[in-house]
């Protein structure tokens, strides 16, 4: 699968103490009717969205390499910290932290949780579009590395 490009996406939710994010490129639009998204999680994030319903994604751009990185980097910090210096704010729903500048952002609320192998399939219903740039250039993840499609 590493043959197939994907776009990168940072998904962050708003925990009891403390604001977590993670990057990743397993998430897609499923259903127009209604609408649905999904997100493959592993990890600590998918045992935090097993608790939390509300989430919100931040699709990079192509100058947000460096903001995916972070967000991959085993052992991060608090999505707080790794958003310091980069513009960002919270989502009005969901409250999580949502990256500025990418091609789209959405607040979403899991439907339906589902075990798939050593991940977690999260379907959700987005309830807010933060923002849609349609100038910028995804930032893409292909062959193991982050590339763009310009």
């Amino acid at each position: 699968m590493r043959q197939v490009a994907a776009a990168v996406t940072v998904v962050t939710v708003r925990d009891d103490r403390d604001d977590l994010g993670g990057t990743v490129s397993t998430f897609a639009s499923i259903s127009l009717d209604p609408p649905l998204v999904m997100v493959s999680l592993a990890g600590y994030l998918r045992e935090v969205l097993l608790r939390r319903d509300l989430w919100a994604a931040s699709v990079l751009s192509a100058g947000q390499k460096a903001m995916a990185s972070r967000f991959a980097t085993p052992g991060r910090p608090s999505a707080r910290l790794l958003l310091a210096g980069t513009p960002h704010h919270r989502g009005a729903v969901s409250g999580a932290l949502i990256v500025e500048g990418g091609l789209t952002a959405l607040e979403a609320e899991t439907t339906q949780a589902i075990p798939a192998g050593d991940h977690t399939i999260f379907l959700a219903r987005p309830l807010a579009i933060d923002y849609v740039d349609a100038t910028a250039h995804p930032l893409l993840r292909h062959r193991s590395r982050y590339t763009t499609h310009t």
